[in-house]
């Protein structure tokens, strides 16, 4: 189909939605933190989670996990779940390899809640002196100065940051030390409540279809939510001004050619049964929760890299957690296996069929 003969019927009927069905419409949100902490949206599960069981009584000496000294590690970060402090490090230490080389050499922000998800939960950016050597140290400027962000590049760094407090890893789409130039667009589908799995399913297949066009490659992942993400792998030479404006061209074509389906407008009053494309992802210093994140939500949910042809099933919210996902990822074939490999950039020509005029980037 050619890119300028989009409509919604005719792009329907492109062979990337072939095997689609009928599923459960979205879980209703049961809880949202709020206050000074981030925003962290709560599903209810779809399945039975396993039982919570009871902590064992912390002694006075710490765990080891990766080499890192935990303290209070029976503590319940997951107390539905049975997911403990110590539980939640060995996760880390034992998903490094698989998250490494996406969120490795990159600035992070990170959620913490030293008490578990259900207490207070807040954003942290900056590396604080008493971090633990093992923690990277990233130099940024930021609008307001210089400033210094964390990093991981190992397990150990990973594990120190969960003794710290931290359950989420968010990466920016940039590699140390080029950090000037977006290496990743992240296109963020956020559905209304009322949109319906096979809804969300379609809106992601009209992006794909979209960077078929374009003979460009994206990667699909859950975000433990309602939402999915559709990550895009570039060559680090697109300056992040023409990485957000790409974005929000293609977010704002969606809107247009589909607009009882789409919406790129911030207003949650122009959301109502629509999917919300945040292209704010790829705004300098913008974050997205790392592919293999737990999330600070009812049983231990973890962003989940997943197949295309996985879409014939709801795997949204906790589908994925903590419990089941180490499995996953050891003895099921790598959804994302050629993502490192991909070569692609965005060029002047992509940019002006979605209405940007710009020179080819080297």
């Amino acid at each position: 189909m050619a890119f300028t003969e989009w409509s919604e019927a005719g792009a329907l009927r492109h062979p990337s939605f072939k095997g689609l069905r009928t599923d459960k419409e979205a879980a209703k949100v049961v809880r949202e933190v709020e206050g000074p902490s981030p925003s962290v949206t709560v599903a209810k599960p779809r399945a039975p989670a396993r039982p919570a069981s009871r902590a064992k009584k912390s002694g006075t000496a710490p765990s080891v996990v990766a080499g890192i000294a935990l303290t209070h590690a029976d503590k319940l970060y997951f107390s539905e779940a049975g997911v403990s402090k110590r539980d939640l490090a060995q996760y880390y230490a034992d998903m490094a390899p698989a998250m490494l080389p996406y969120i490795g050499g990159r600035p992070l922000s990170l959620v913490r809640c030293p008490d578990g998800w259900g207490g207070q939960c807040f954003y942290q950016k900056n590396a604080a002196a008493h971090i633990s050597d093992a923690v990277r140290r990233i130099e940024v400027t930021t609008s307001s100065g210089s400033a210094t962000y964390m990093g991981v590049d190992s397990a150990q760094a990973l594990v120190a940051l969960v003794q710290w407090g931290a359950i989420e890893f968010h990466p920016w789409g940039a590699t140390a030390p080029r950090l000037e130039s977006c290496d990743t667009l992240v296109f963020d589908f956020d559905p209304d409540d009322g949109v319906s799995w096979p809804a969300l399913v379609e809106s992601v297949q009209l992006l794909r279809t979209m960077l078929d066009e374009f003979k460009l490659q994206g990667f699909l992942k859950t975000t433990g939510g309602k939402g999915l993400h559709v990550v895009v792998p570039v060559r680090p030479a697109l300056p992040w001004p023409r990485a957000k404006a790409f974005a929000k061209a293609v977010a704002g074509l969606l809107a247009r050619t589909f607009p009882q389906r789409f919406t790129a407008a911030l207003a949650k009053d122009k959301r109502k049964g629509k999917v919300f494309i945040d292209y704010l992802r790829n705004a300098e210093g913008a974050t997205a929760v790392g592919p293999w994140s737990v999330r600070a939500r009812r049983n231990a949910p973890v962003a989940t890299p997943i197949a295309w042809e996985e879409l014939s099933t709801d795997v949204r919210f906790d589908h994925f957690n903590l419990h089941n996902v180490r499995d996953r990822w050891r003895h099921q074939p790598d959804p994302w296996a050629g993502y490192k490999k991909t070569r692609q950039k965005v060029t002047k020509t992509m940019a002006g069929r979605v209405g940007l005029d710009w020179s080819e980037q080297d």
